[in-house]
């Protein structure tokens, strides 16, 4: 009667007919529920294990009796679906955290760029970081005032900046904006000495993306509004114009 539709709900096949036999027959012994579901008999009564684990049938047991079983309230049915929910929204989970990897491996294959899109801090971190394996100098250019309006901004960056200085990666910024100004008793020898900072003091619109260009790769975060994303490409092409652009704003900037 209900075997499809327990099968879409998340049964087995098996589970299916022994629970529709069951709803439509009321309490039935194991050898009579094989006889005419037309399953083997060792098959239905893993089948009718797994229903009583699921909640969704019991066991009638009477001295000196075979025992007998029943469906249980078809509300209990409930409960499949939601794990069937949780089951999906973790495989979604491994999906989400493993296609940019697939993707970037197939583009390589194709010969085309390979791209890692991320979405959220921890994503960004993650891109971010990447460039502290760097075995160039990295360059990055971005609009601080724009990209310190926001709220976790901050927080990332001087975490940043700390392991940037323990891996010893050199640095040169471009700093989108006018130049602040100096102040005294701030100074840090070990960052000035990994890092050089140039100002391009133009009127530009208030873009929150930090770009950074290394090591034959280009990645772009970009935080607005607590929307965070991350997007790291990995073309020696791409690498190679972005790195001629910088190189040549960088003579154009002022120290």
């Amino acid at each position: 009667m209900f075997e499809k539709e327990l099968q879409n709900l998340g049964l087995t096949k098996t589970q299916s007919s022994v629970l529709d036999y069951l709803f439509e027959h009321g309490e039935a012994k194991a050898s009579d529920i094989a006889k005419v579901v037309r399953h083997p008999r060792g098959v239905v009564y893993k089948a009718i294990e797994e229903l009583i684990a699921l909640k969704l049938v019991e066991k009638m047991e009477k001295e000196k009796q075979i025992a007998r079983f029943r469906a249980v309230h078809p509300r209990n049915l409930e409960s499949v679906l939601e794990a069937k929910e949780r089951e999906l929204t973790q495989n979604k989970k491994i999906f989400e955290d493993l296609l940019p990897q697939l993707a970037s491996s197939y583009n390589l294959t194709l010969n085309k760029p390979g791209v890692k899109f991320y979405e959220g801090e921890e994503g960004l971190e993650k891109v971010l970081y990447d460039t502290l394996t760097s075995k160039t100098e990295v360059y990055l250019m971005f609009n601080r005032d724009a990209m310190s309006q926001e709220p976790a901004f901050k927080e990332i960056n001087e975490e940043y900046k700390k392991r940037r200085l323990r891996a010893n990666v050199k640095k040169k910024i471009i700093r989108i904006g006018a130049q602040p100004e100096l102040t005294f008793g701030t100074a840090d020898d070990k960052y000035d000495s990994i890092t050089e900072i140039k100002y391009l003091e133009k009127n530009a619109a208030p873009f929150k993306t930090n770009i950074h260009i290394y090591d034959g790769k280009i990645s772009f975060l970009i935080m607005d509004k607590g929307k965070i994303i991350a997007i790291l490409i990995e073309d020696r092409n791409i690498f190679e114009i972005n790195k001629f652009w910088f190189e040549t704003l960088w003579e154009l900037a002022k120290s």
